[in-house]
C-alpha cells in the first residue's frame, strides 16, 4: 500500500476516534486537500479547510467560501461551539513553534475540540510545541513512492500523448520513476512539461536527463561538484567488476515493494583499491555511465574548517544534499586522505568520520558510492564494516589481453588508425608493467605531436619511441606495489575475471 493511502487511512481511523488534534507532517498541501476531499467522500461529512488564498471552504462543496481575514482562530472555535463533530482543517497554520499568545489561543481551540467531539487537522511541515502536540496524533505524508509516481507519470503521459510523441512504455515510466524519487507531484509534473515542451515528445533519451535536474533544485554545496560522463564512455578490462556492477543495477532500480519483499536494501557502493593509474576513478564515470544515473564527486577535505563547528555543519550540508539529488553515484577519489584518523588525531577529523560513517550505513537514499584508496592501510577499520561498502575491489596493474583492449582504444581514439595483429602485440609486450594511465600518455604523447607536426609525423616508430621512455610505475616503486598487491589479493576481491 502507498505512503499516500496509509496515510488516508491513518488520518480516516484518527476522525473516526474524535481525536481532538491531528497533525500531517508534509510539504505537499495540494496533496493532502486530495486526501481529505477523499476522506469527506467516504465519510459523508463536511471537512471545512481553511488557506490564506482560499479562505474557509467546505471541500466536497460547492459552497462559498467564507472570508475569515486570514485569521480562522475565531471562526473555528464558533463551529466548535454551535456544530459538534465538526471536522476542520487548518492549510496554512503558522507561529506554533514557540509558545506564544497564538498558541494559546490554539490550545483554547482544541480544549473546544475535544468536548464538543470534533477534530482540529493541522497542516505543516514545521516543528509545534509539545502543548500542542500532546493533544493528538501526528501523521507524516511522504513523497510520493513508486507506485504513486508511476501513476502520476503515467497520467501526465496519457494527457499529451495525442498532442506529442510519446516512446515511453512501462519499463521506461518505472524508471523514470526511480530518477523522480523524492519530487513532490507538482515538481514531477513541471519536469515532465519541461521535457516534454522542450524535446517536442518523449523520447527514450529524455530519461537520462531526468534526475540531473535535481541539483537545479537544491542551493549548490562547494565540496560537491557535478561531474559530466561520457553516455558512450568505453572502458577495457574489469569486467568482473563490470559483472557486478549489472547485477545489482537491478537491485538499485528495484521498487520499495520488491526490496521489502526479500527484505533488501539497495546497494550501498564500492571501495576500489589497488595500483595508482589502473582506472580507480575512471570506475566512478563507468558506473554512472551504466547506470545512467548522474555523477557528484564529494571532496570530503574541503569541509575541514578552522572555526568551531563549521566543518560538522558542512558535512551535514554537503549530506544533505546528497540524499536531496539521489538517485545518484557518489565519487570519493583517494578516501584514505580525508578519512585518515590516526590515535591522536584531532576531535574535528573524529567527529567528521563519525558523522560520514552513520550516514553510509544509515541513509535511505538511493546514492551508490564509488570510493577510491591508493594507499587502503591508512584507511579507519571502522569503514571496512558490513554495510558501509557492498564490496571492495582490487584494481591491479592490467594484464596483456586487457593492455590490448586499451591500446586499441586509446590508438583509435586519438591516432584514428587501426593497428595490425604484428604492430598491436608489439605494443602490448613493450608496455609490459605499464598501468592504464601509462598507456594513455604514451599514445596521447605520439597524438600531440600530430597535432603540432601534422599527420605525416605518425609512424610506428615513433610510437614505439614513446613506449620505450615510459618507466612503469612497477620499476618507479616496486616495494609499494608490492605491498599493494598483498593487500588486494588477500582482502579484496579482484576487479578482473581471470589472471593471465
Amino acid at each position: 500500500m502507498s505512503n499516500y493511502k496509509d496515510t488516508l487511512n491513518e488520518v480516516k481511523n484518527y476522525i473516526y476516534a474524535r481525536t481532538p488534534l491531528i497533525i500531517i507532517q508534509s510539504s505537499e498541501r495540494e496533496r493532502i486537500e486530495k486526501m481529505l476531499t477523499a476522506i469527506s467522500k467516504e465519510l459523508m461529512s463536511d471537512v471545512y479547510y481553511y488557506t490564506d488564498s482560499k479562505q474557509v471552504i467546505r471541500l466536497n462543496s460547492n459552497s462559498p467560501s467564507v472570508d475569515t481575514d486570514s485569521d480562522p482562530i475565531g471562526y473555528i472555535a464558533s463551529l466548535f461551539r454551535k456544530k459538534r463533530g465538526s471536522i476542520f482543517a487548518y492549510g496554512d497554520v503558522k507561529k506554533i513553534s514557540e509558545d506564544t499568545l497564538y498558541t494559546r489561543d490554539l490550545i483554547n481551540v482544541l480544549y473546544l475540540a475535544k468536548e464538543s467531539g470534533s477534530t482540529l487537522i493541522l497542516i505543516t511541515n514545521d516543528k509545534v510545541i509539545q502543548r500542542i502536540t500532546q493533544f493528538g496524533m501526528i501523521s507524516k505524508l511522504d513523497y510520493p513512492d513508486d507506485m504513486e509516481r508511476c501513476e502520476h507519470i503515467q497520467k501526465f503521459i496519457n494527457a499529451y500523448s495525442g498532442r506529442f510523441t510519446v516512446e515511453w512504455d512501462k519499463s521506461d515510466v518505472f524508471r523514470a520513476s526511480s530518477l523522480l524519487r523524492g519530487f513532490t507531484e507538482i515538481q514531477i509534473e513541471n519536469i515532465l512539461s519541461n521535457e516534454i515542451i522542450s524535446a517536442r515528445g518523449l523520447f527514450k533519451e529524455n530519461i537520462y536527463t531526468l534526475a540531473g535536474q535535481k541539483s537545479r533544485l537544491y542551493s549548490s554545496v562547494s565540496s560537491i561538484q557535478q561531474v559530466n560522463v561520457d553516455r558512450e564512455l568505453a572502458v577495457a578490462g574489469l569486467e568482473n567488476l563490470k559483472d557486478w556492477l549489472e547485477e545489482k543495477r537491478k537491485v538499485f532500480f528495484s521498487s520499495d515493494l520488491e526490496l521489502e519483499k526479500f527484505g533488501l536494501e539497495t546497494p550501498k557502493g564500492i571501495l576500489l583499491a589497488g595500483v595508482p593509474g589502473c582506472g580507480k576513478s575512471y570506475s566512478a564515470k563507468m558506473v554512472a555511465s551504466l547506470w545512467e544515473l548522474p555523477l557528484f564527486r564529494f571532496d570530503i577535505g574541503s569541509v575541514y574548517d578552522k572555526w568551531m563547528g563549521e566543518s560538522e555543519r558542512k558535512m551535514k550540508e554537503a549530506l544533505e544534499f546528497i540524499d536531496n539529488v539521489s538517485p545518484c553515484v557518489l565519487w570519493v577519489d583517494e578516501i584514505e586522505k580525508a578519512l585518515a584518523v590516526s590515535d591522536g588525531g584531532n576531535d574535528t577529523s573524529k567527529r567528521i568520520l563519525g558523522q560520514f560513517l552513520f550516514w553510509l550505513q544509515e541513509s535511505k537514499s538511493r546514492v551508490f558510492m564509488v570510493a577510491t584508496a591508493n594507499d587502503i592501510t591508512k584507511l579507519p577499520a571502522e569503514l571496512f564494516r558490513k554495510g558501509r561498502f557492498s564490496e571492495i575491489f582490487f584494481i591491479d596493474l592490467p594484464t596483456p589481453s586487457e593492455r590490448s583492449l586499451a591500446i586499441e582504444q586509446y590508438i583509435k581514439r586519438c591516432l584514428h588508425i587501426t593497428l595490425r595483429p604484428e604492430q598491436l602485440n608489439d605494443l602490448i609486450e613493450l608496455s609490459e608493467g605499464f598501468s592504464y594511465a601509462e598507456i594513455e600518455y604514451a599514445i596521447k604523447d605520439v597524438a600531440q605531436q600530430m597535432l603540432i607536426y601534422g599527420a605525416q609525423s605518425l609512424n610506428m616508430q615513433t610510437v614505439r619511441e614513446n613506449f620505450l621512455k615510459v618507466v612503469p610505475i612497477i620499476k618507479r616503486d616496486a616495494e609499494a606495489i608490492q605491498r599493494i598487491r598483498a593487500w588486494g589479493n588477500e582482502r579484496a576481491v579482484s576487479a578482473r575475471k581471470d589472471k593471465e
